[in-house]
């Protein structure tokens, strides 16, 4: 059974085992001739690859937004970013995405179709924040703005406020340079905290149709609040930094 590294999933067998990533069934199908061994370490190999490459530019961005940060602090004495974070989908995680949305599952496909294999969160303390830090992220030479989406300005129906950017941004191989794509979400401290209840609740899967119903309502009550509250504290941040400059 021979596997095409570019069109690894649509073979029923390499399903199975990106699905399950059982050690004990995928011995048994190497065994019983189901998947040739050298292949499957070929596509296996290729798919660490990938996987490397994105976590490559993953890192990449982190170090841009540290470098920002530093920068930011000796100028203006006080840091914008409170928090960065990363994430790595797992195969199973990619896999999983792309049969949902009925995307051919193969190594193009994820590197063409999917933009949040690669993931760079950070969390600022105020909104103009959030904008500076991505002007000055897009202003980079070697970065490049394939979408924006800006749930700030728009909130989604449920209340999520978050500034999205899909970047692409090079790695240097040993033999190439490659851009790779990395999802950029910068949002505020309140921001964040309203988005990890939101997540925590929609991944409650016991929870009872009313009660889901109205902590949903609830929740989107406290997007309003957490909007209205970004803002005065800004306001007041602005109010404590004109103070100084009359001094």
């Amino acid at each position: 059974m021979d596997i095409n590294a570019n069109n690894l999933y649509s073979n029923s067998a390499y399903s199975k085992v990106s699905d399950e990533y059982n050690a004990k069934q995928i011995a048994r199908m190497v065994s019983d001739g189901e998947i040739p061994l050298s292949e499957l370490e070929r596509v296996f190999k290729q798919t660490q690859q990938m996987l490397a490459n994105y976590k490559c530019a993953m890192l990449e961005v982190e170090t841009k937004f540290k470098v920002l940060n530093e920068q930011f602090s000796l100028d203006h004495e006080r840091n914008p970013i409170s928090s960065i974070s990363t994430r790595l989908k797992s195969p199973q995680s990619i896999a999983e995405k792309l049969r949902r949305k009925n995307i051919p599952l193969g190594l193009n496909s994820i590197e063409k179709n999917m933009y949040d294999v690669a993931g760079v969160r950070v969390v600022c303390s105020f909104v103009d924040d959030v904008y500076f830090l991505a002007d000055c992220l897009l202003q980079q030479d070697d970065v490049r703005l394939i979408q924006r989406k800006d749930y700030i300005k728009e909130p989604k129906s449920n209340g999520y406020r978050s500034l999205h950017l899909i970047i692409e941004t090079p790695i240097f191989l040993e033999n190439e340079k490659r851009y790779m794509k990395v999802e950029v979400q910068l949002r505020t401290i309140a921001m964040e905290f309203w988005a990890n209840l939101d997540h925590k609740m929609r991944y409650k899967k016991d929870m009872d149709p009313v009660m889901l119903t109205l902590t949903s309502n609830e929740l989107y009550q406290c997007a309003s609040l957490s909007a209205d509250l970004d803002r005065r504290m800004q306001a007041v941040r602005d109010m404590i930094e004109g103070s100084k400059e009359k001094k």
